[in-house]
């Protein structure tokens, strides 16, 4: 069945395609958000260009839609969840949506990658996550409690997310890291970065992703309200040195590669694999992993495909 037919209104899966980025170097995916909006609300959130800002909403008759679409598609494709709608905000707790996906894909032998802010893929679903082809790619940005409130208001604190990649490596989960993204005045100070990634390779990741912030109008206008006058001195440089890419305002690739620096040059000298988000540089300088999204971590510990597994879960 063509890939178009399944990007209609109200499908759970479907092709990643960020706004067909010509920069995008992602493999061939799925995308799975059991929630719509996120509770997080972080200011650089570019999926509220389409979603708007509304904490996470469960998704209508999830189960039910996800085992009939998950169906349609070769079990070998990766299945990324939490691509625009983080899959474990506070909400989980109560509706385990997430965990209810984990629990009906994972015997199936899909192939998952897990993208979140969230800290219970290793405090409250670890017991799933290490026994199915799962891969972890937290998002942690900075290591600034405080920075961290005003920029990312409803998210766990660093520490926190630092100590669930910590409890998700020691259980045997591939996990590796998106300090994604790196935006001016707010958390690209060079010292702080490489403190950053040495403490990501102390907790037991094995690759970082990282990025630069890339505005939209809506989450530029917002840094802008919220942040006073830093986030005036932001919004002023989008808007001087900005130029469009694929419906985002990037800062000049100088200016880029200088964020990003840090970040890949400690991840060289600690050994880590690394890779950057969307923002066109090439040669191992800048990317030095088999993928970007870090799917190629993701391990294969039940065959795709696993039928009868019905008592696998105990």
């Amino acid at each position: 069945m063509p890939t178009s037919s399944y990007k209609r209104r109200g499908t759970l899966l479907a092709p990643f395609d960020p706004w067909n980025s010509p920069l995008c170097t992602c493999p061939f995916k799925l995308s799975l958000n059991p929630y719509t909006g996120c509770s997080f609300h972080c200011l650089y959130c570019y999926a509220t260009a389409y979603i708007g800002e509304k904490p996470s909403t469960p998704k209508r008759d999830f189960e039910k839609r996800l085992r009939r679409e998950l169906a349609r598609w070769d079990p070998r494709i990766p299945i990324n969840m939490g691509t625009s709608s983080d899959p474990y905000p506070p909400e989980e707790a109560a509706y385990g949506l997430t965990r209810k996906a984990l629990e009906i894909m994972i015997p199936q032998g899909r192939r998952i990658l897990v993208t979140t802010k969230g800290t219970l893929y290793a405090t409250r679903d670890l017991d799933l996550v290490a026994q199915g082809n799962v891969a972890v790619t937290p998002t942690i940005t900075m290591l600034d409690p405080s920075m961290s409130i005003l920029v990312e208001p409803g998210a766990p604190l660093p520490e926190k997310r630092l100590y669930a990649v910590k409890a998700a490596s020691r259980a045997g989960v591939p996990v590796g890291v998106r300090l994604d993204p790196v935006i001016p005045l707010v958390n690209d100070d060079p010292y702080m970065l490489r403190e950053l990634v040495g403490r990501i390779a102390e907790a037991g990741a094995v690759f970082i992703v990282t990025s630069t912030y890339k505005a939209r109008p809506d989450n530029l206008a917002r840094m802008r309200r919220r942040l006073g006058s830093l986030g005036e001195r932001i919004y002023r440089l989008y808007r001087e040195r900005g130029v469009k890419v694929g419906g985002y305002t990037y800062l000049p690739r100088r200016d880029r590669e200088e964020l990003l620096h840090p970040v890949v040059k400690e991840a060289r000298r600690l050994g880590l694999q690394y890779a950057h988000c969307r923002e066109g540089f090439t040669g191992r300088e800048w990317f030095n992993a088999p993928s970007c999204d870090g799917t190629h971590l993701i391990p294969r510990r039940i065959e795709p495909g696993a039928r009868g597994l019905g008592s696998w879960l105990g």
